[in-house]
């Protein structure tokens, strides 16, 4: 049996249709997303944004926790997308019509046994194309954090050397200037780590879960063309 006449079978009755045995990625992101809403609400409440906000009168701080907000958004949008991918895939494989990746790449591969590349590189775009952009916007987090730390220390270090002679009653004042730059130094470094280990983790899952789509739909691949000797190996 090839993919044309699995695909042109009949509808499963819906008590017959298969279940999604994988990890279930959209609850995984939802879980966390309630966690770091949590973690949000309780860092307001201790005033903890407040004091990160007001410490940076460069703004990287913030510049940094809205690219994270809208980026993990963006993951979970796209964990829901790839959780469905996989439900349309586990469809194709039993005859559901269906108009996902997976269905494509096996109609693609089936049109075209010679040529098996095309097609997957096709699949490998879906699934793990935008994923490169993503964990772009991820380095550029630490990189918001290192800037900040540079800019901390160059007003730490043009503090000091504005300091031409010593006076006993400035060194309120003077403490005061100097903490500034060594505030906005750590707390943005902080912030930019923080905020890419967390997207990095969200991203990584990702990247596993789209791996084992596409090695499911080349073993739906392979069993294709098992099943129809004439069909050249590659």
């Amino acid at each position: 049996m090839n993919w044309s006449t699995l695909a042109a079978s009949s509808r499963t009755p819906r008590a017959q249709r298969p279940r999604d045995d994988a990890e279930p990625l959209w609850f995984e992101w939802l879980a966390l997303g309630a966690l770091l809403a949590f973690g949000t609400w309780l860092l307001g409440m201790r005033g903890v944004w407040a004091l990160l906000l007001t410490s940076d009168p460069t703004g990287l701080t913030l510049v940094i926790i809205v690219v994270f907000a809208a980026s993990t958004l963006w993951c979970g949008a796209r964990s829901r997308e790839l959780q469905w991918q996989r439900r349309l895939m586990l469809n194709a494989r039993h005859g559901l019509p269906n108009e996902g990746w997976a269905s494509d790449y096996l109609s693609a591969l089936a049109a075209a046994p010679r040529d098996a590349d095309a097609p997957l590189d096709l699949l490998m775009e879906h699934t793990h194309g935008p994923h490169h952009t993503a964990w772009w916007v991820n380095g550029i987090q630490l990189k918001l954090g290192l800037l900040g730390k540079v800019i901390g220390f160059s007003v730490l270090a043009l503090n000091i050397g504005q300091i031409q002679n010593f006076d006993p009653t400035q060194t309120q004042d003077l403490l005061k200037s100097l903490t500034t730059g060594l505030g906005i130094a750590l707390l943005t470094t902080m912030v930019g780590l923080v905020g890419n280990i967390l997207l990095g983790i969200q991203l990584t899952r990702l990247d596993r879960f789209a791996d084992a789509l596409v090695a499911d739909c080349q073993r739906a691949g392979l069993s294709i063309r098992s099943d129809n000797p004439a069909t050249p190996q590659i």
